[in-house]
């Protein structure tokens, strides 16, 4: 990670250009600095209502990605140079698609439709179309809050590409490991990325040493169990044997049998909750949506 172009007597010069040119409330504005540091704007901006982006020349779709998602009545407050300096100028998003950052600047972004709450469980509509067939946005919901996201939490997930998405956007200090181990899977996983606009995923298409050594220590990783499941469990204990579970499976047999699977690993604190959702389909007929087994578990850690 590259050192930030702005230090902290930069940030203050910004915010005493913007106070003095505008009414800016300086209580409910949210910093962002996105230079050399992997943050992820699209979700700060839909979560506030004022946002002051810190960010760097050459930065050429910034406004695109942002009209891409719906942030197009944004309004982009900026001037034209590099320094706190001179006159500002006023545009919403959907007028700066096609220009880029020309110089390493801040400015504000305006979002009147901020939503103030923690969003769970995206539409599925909202992913990218490809290879991945995406679990039901209530599941995911109820997965993300067994998950205990804060903003700083580093995260693994193994083959829950809607998870690592929602948890990229709550974890916008934290790493969020993606491993998937199907070539198209992790084209789609990219393309997810480049839609929301995600600085702080990394994909690997296995669990170890070779693809895992040189990325921050998950604190929770959240998996679908499949044939590598026990593989899976061996290396994270082992990197952190404090480690968060979160488990999915459709597979009745797993779950009647996963606690002393669990326990040869050491990890405790097994819950284990089944999940069922009907929706009321375009006939008045309610459809039954598979219901999976979700455990959660934590490693004993360390023995002194």
């Amino acid at each position: 990670m590259s050192k930030s172009l702005f230090s902290n007597q930069n940030i203050i010069s910004w915010l005493q250009y913007f106070s003095s040119l505008e009414d800016i409330d300086l209580e409910h504005v949210k910093l962002l600095d996105i230079t050399g540091k992997d943050k992820n704007l699209i979700p700060a901006v839909e979560a506030h209502r004022t946002v002051l982006v810190f960010t760097e020349a050459g930065n050429r779709d910034i406004f695109y990605k942002m009209w891409e998602v719906g942030l197009g009545e944004c309004e982009i407050i900026y001037n034209e140079g590099s320094e706190p300096s001179g006159p500002i100028k006023r545009n919403k998003v959907n007028e700066m698609i096609d220009r880029g950052i020309n110089a390493s600047a801040g400015m504000i972004v305006r979002n009147p439709n901020a939503r103030s709450t923690l969003r769970f469980g995206m539409d599925n509509t909202k992913f990218a179309m490809g290879s991945v067939k995406y679990v039901g946005s209530e599941i995911r919901s109820v997965i993300l809050s067994k998950m205990q996201i804060n903003e700083t939490k580093n995260i693994c997930v193994i083959s829950g590409e809607s998870i690592v998405v929602e948890a990229a956007m709550m974890a916008g200090e934290g790493t969020v490991i993606a491993v998937e181990y199907k070539e198209r899977d992790r084209e789609t996983m990219e393309e997810n990325v480049s839609r929301f606009g995600l600085t702080n995923i990394e994909i690997v298409d296995h669990v170890g040493e070779d693809t895992m050594a040189n990325l921050p220590v998950p604190e929770a990783c959240m998996m679908v169990a499949s044939a590598s499941f026990e593989q899976e469990l061996a290396y994270m204990t082992k990197v952190n044997p404090d480690m968060e579970f979160v488990i999915y499976t459709l597979d009745f047999e797993l779950a009647g049998s996963i606690r002393p699977i669990l326990e040869k690993y050491g990890i405790s604190d097994i819950s284990i909750i089944q999940i069922s959702v009907s929706k009321l389909n375009s006939r008045n007929v309610f459809e039954i949506q598979p219901a999976p087994w979700i455990i959660t578990a934590r490693g004993k850690g360390k023995e002194s």
